[in-house]
């Protein structure tokens, strides 16, 4: 059995989608999973060992484009005997309709008739998380969802690892800090770079060194994070945001000892490492989309203005995350790993 997979268009969403995965394999275990995503999506894809080739859908997120579609399509027709798509949206239904896949299944989104065949209705009361979302789709409707639900689980190769390290001459002989400072979502989800500084300060004077991760949009961010350490304490920090593919990032971030993040992609990738995680949460909510992993806590303040999932704080102040003190970070830190950390 062939199963094509419409992939989500955000990292976090594409990690979460392997609970659906291990479901699917534990349902039909010799069945052929393939994901039909971005580009960009490739390594985390092939870090996923359900997954049997990532297929790289040249459209990008939000264009129509039916020709490609359509070319797309053509390219897939007799291959699979499902589809299931991820994204609600109607352009998503295109390519596996126009595929000619015999059973597509997916939420009933923006007006699908007729595209899905195995149209399901999504009721959010019974399916708060969007991993539950996800996963209900490998089963028939109304069935109950495997428990404990499965974390995603992704895979590194030691020499890909290794040559990250060498190309950006980082040492693991003392404990990684790995801070995640970026939101591609917007501002109110982004914990002030004052707070994370004080947070590297505090690591680095117990002997840690920290090593910073994002996009190249988060580069600046890093640099202030940089910048508002003392001199003698710089030296201890590498920005890496914006330096590394998305494939390098993951396999740096699986040698870190301890990760501190907003609620991003990299916040789902670092849990998926198995990382010791603190993630900061202010304007969204860990009931929708938590990390993933046994070794999380999640600090929030639980304003009564929050979550209230805008890109920007409605009210200029953004106290969810401001107040939210680095103490607080710290202390779970400090939970998750205590010191003295075994230097590998």
């Amino acid at each position: 059995m062939n199963i094509l997979i419409i992939g989500p268009s955000w990292v976090g969403d594409m990690v979460m989608a392997q609970t659906l995965f291990i479901c699917l394999k534990h349902q039909h275990p010799s069945c052929n999973i393939d994901v039909l995503a971005p580009e960009w999506s490739r390594p985390i894809l092939e870090r996923m060992p359900e997954v049997r080739q990532a297929l790289s859908f040249p459209v990008g997120h939000g264009v129509l484009d039916l020709a490609t579609r359509r070319r797309v399509a053509q390219g897939l027709r007799g291959q699979y005997q499902q589809a299931i798509l991820l994204p609600n949206s109607l352009k998503s239904a295109l390519v596996p309709f126009l595929a000619g896949i015999p059973k597509r299944t997916g939420w009933k989104g923006e007006m699908r008739y007729g595209l899905l065949n195995d149209l399901r209705k999504l009721d959010k009361a019974r399916y708060p998380l969007m991993i539950e979302r996800f996963m209900a789709l490998a089963f028939e409707p109304d069935a109950a969802l495997p428990q404990p639900y499965p974390h995603p689980q992704l895979r590194i190769e030691t020499h890909s690892r290794d040559q990250a390290l060498a190309r950006f001459g980082l040492s693991l002989d003392r404990p990684v800090l790995a801070l995640c400072p970026g939101a591609e979502f917007g501002e109110s989800k982004r914990w002030p770079a004052a707070h994370f500084a004080e947070v590297a300060e505090r690591k680095i004077r117990e002997g840690w060194q920290v090593w910073l991760f994002g996009s190249k949009n988060d580069h600046p961010v890093g640099q202030d994070i940089v910048q508002r350490l003392i001199p003698g304490l710089r030296e201890e920090v590498v920005n890496l945001a914006g330096e590394t593919s998305l494939a390098e990032a993951i396999d740096l971030l699986s040698c870190a000892d301890a990760v501190v993040s907003n609620d991003s992609g990299l916040m789902h990738v670092s849990a998926a490492l198995g990382r010791p995680l603190v993630a900061v949460y202010g304007s969204t909510s860990p009931a929708f989309t938590p990390p993933l992993s046994d070794r999380v806590e999640t600090v929030r303040l639980g304003l009564e203005c929050s979550p209230c999932f805008d890109r920007t704080c409605r009210f200029g102040h953004n106290n969810c995350m401001r107040e939210l003190l680095p103490g607080q970070v710290v202390e779970a830190l400090e939970r998750l790993v205590p010191q003295p950390v075994e230097v590998r």
